[in-house]
């Protein structure tokens, strides 16, 4: 994660609120921490810094420095401890111990694979997905920060094969180099971690196997230089432990390389396309031109015979990312976001030196897959999945704090009811009488009932429970395009909106708005619609709605733009206002 500098976008002192919010999320996500700690860590007076950074790799995070030490590190709403905060407090998080030779492979990037695990020294007790720390053997000191990879039962029933620790944050990385750059301090084992029993049910003793010398260690130093006969080595058990780790990390590097190779194959061939696409496919009135048209009806249409087109195989995982870079590092074009969400190429530099240079030989051009003949603009489209989901509000907050869901916390209808079932399962509130109701309880008093209501409900039925709770939740809907991120907005999705406006001599004319909402791209549609009715079509700016359009075509056209839309682009009925306004009969007024 940190292997290599990353990028500091913004560095601001932490606000008062924001103070106290973060001591509130510490508090939750490390609760071994007292208040006096929680204090010491994110002090009320002192500068706390939130800076907001972007790794080598793209992903975007938050560091909270104290002191001009990174503390904590924020990555996808969760929180991590550096090496700095586990030094003061090395029992922060369950640890594992591994060999001083492979902290070198941690520094360099590597996970920590299970035979790199001391099992003298005990397993701590981790689900898949725990944050946890890794020390070396014979001190206390935390040299690394992960998640673990499989459960401490996984580890022990696969025989300690495979991948144990996901590494996040290392010792000697760019994040500890963004500190002071202190070492880590000498630190006693704790006696949780070095009296375990072994294999035979004795108890291990480190002081007492080994003595004052670490033979253990000595033999990672000599096996890289001579031979080391079980004699000579009381640790000479760990030689092959030392063997299979090798072999792993080797293993690993080899999988990382090939996927590294993959990538930049792939990266190419992006570009390649990219580059064919903007010579050869758009012209300057095609602009704005919606990203997805482009890479689904342009960039695709260039991908040579024989190659598949797949930005989640490339370095960049995302089209928003990979036209960023265009834009950012190549300056080949610019893109404006017209709602949240969707985005169009709103200019090309065709003056630009690569895409002047970029040429397409004959023979590379009979590469290309021919695009498939057909009607309605030739659109492969895909409608999106739509979804109803629930935001926690601050009123209901309380009865989801059990499930670590806050306000603002975005969930289906389904996954509410779990969790208000739960909540009222482990509070006991289900009536002895009749388990068809619910007992009020304060909590469940505050959150869901009116005033009028303190005093004379004291249960109500689980459907109404469930539905009470739904309508103090913030109602949003999730939009899912192909190949693309969840997207999700407050409120209610607007419909795509066909009406039948006048203009002079009393003529009829047919108007579509919000047709980018669901991913289309208006000047297509307005190309389709003026092939199915032979009738002029043109796109207006929208009134009233920066960056959006509405298309426009002679005549009352709601029958043929019904069937467009609900045939071809399968945009369900529910999802299109106006269509009753259509002349019965299908004739034309």
């Amino acid at each position: 994660m940190f292997t290599k500098p990353f990028r500091v976008k913004a560095n601001t002192v932490i606000k008062g609120s924001d103070r106290r919010k973060l001591k509130v999320d510490i508090s939750a996500a490390f609760p071994v921490l007292t208040a006096d700690e929680l204090s010491d860590l994110v002090p009320n007076k002192d500068e706390l810094n939130v800076v907001k950074i972007y790794a080598h790799k793209g992903d975007s995070m938050t560091l909270y420095v104290l002191n001009k030490n990174p503390l904590f590190f924020e990555l996808e709403k969760r929180i991590y401890p550096t090496v700095y905060v586990l030094w003061r407090f090395p029992a922060l998080l369950p640890t594992v111990t591994t060999w001083p030779p492979v902290l070198d492979k941690l520094i360099g990037g590597a996970d920590l694979m299970l035979p790199g695990l001391v099992t003298q020294c005990g397993l701590p007790h981790v689900k898949k997905g725990d944050c946890c720390a890794v020390k070396v053997f014979n001190n206390g000191a935390p040299v690394a920060v992960g998640t673990a990879a499989v459960s401490s039962t996984e580890m022990q029933s696969s025989g300690m094969k495979g991948r144990g620790v996901s590494i996040l944050h290392t010792y000697m990385d760019a994040l500890w180099a963004f500190g002071d750059k202190s070492d880590p301090p000498s630190l006693p084992e704790s006696t949780e971690t070095t009296q375990e029993e072994d294999v035979n049910g004795e108890e291990f003793d480190p002081g007492d196997e080994l003595g004052k010398e670490d033979p253990v260690a000595t033999c990672f130093n000599e096996a890289h230089g001579q031979e080391v006969t079980d004699q000579s080595c009381p640790g000479m058990e760990q030689l092959s432990l030392a063997d299979e780790i090798q072999q792993e990390i080797d293993m690993e590097k080899k999988t990382e390389d090939e996927q590294k190779s993959a990538q930049e194959l792939m990266d190419a061939l992006l570009f390649r396309c990219f580059l064919h696409a903007l010579k050869m496919k758009v012209k300057k009135s095609d602009l704005p031109l919606l990203t997805s048209t482009f890479l689904r009806n342009h960039m695709f249409a260039c991908c040579p015979r024989g190659k598949q087109l797949d930005i989640k195989k490339s370095s960049y995982k995302k089209l928003s990312k990979f036209l960023q870079t265009m834009q950012q590092q190549h300056s080949l074009i610019r893109v404006k976001e017209l709602t949240k969400g969707v985005e169009s190429i709103v200019e090309v530099d065709w003056k630009n030196r690569e895409l002047r240079s970029f040429s397409v030989s004959e023979e590379a051009a009979s590469e290309i897959e021919p695009a498939p003949e057909g009607q309605e603009g030739d659109i492969p489209y895909h409608p999106p999945e739509i979804n109803t989901v629930y935001s926690v509000s601050a009123r209901v907050e309380p009865l989801f704090l059990d499930a670590k869901k806050r306000k603002g916390n975005v969930l289906q209808a389904a996954e509410v009811r779990i969790i208000i079932t739960d909540y009222v399962k482990k509070n006991e509130l289900v009536a002895e009488n009749n388990k068809n109701y619910v007992m009020i309880s304060p909590t469940l008093c505050d959150c869901l009932l009116e005033k009028s209501e303190y005093h004379e409900v004291e249960s109500i039925k689980w459907d109404d429970l469930f539905s009470r709770t739904l309508c103090k939740m913030q109602e949003c809907y999730q939009i899912v395009f192909p190949g693309q991120e969840p997207l999700t907005k407050k409120g209610h999705l607007e419909s795509i909106d066909i009406s039948v406006a006048s203009r002079g001599s009393n003529k009829k004319v047919t108007l579509i708005k919000n047709l980018e909402v669901y991913g289309l791209d208006p000047s297509i549609v307005a190309t389709a619609l003026q092939r199915r009715v032979q009738a002029s079509s043109v796109i207006h700016p929208l009134p009233g709605a920066k960056d959006r359009v509405l298309v426009q075509i002679q005549g009352n056209q709601i029958h043929q733009v019904g069937n467009l839309l609900l045939d071809h682009y399968k945009v369900p009925r529910k999802f299109i206002q106006g269509l009753e306004k259509a002349p019965k009969g299908g004739k034309k007024k």
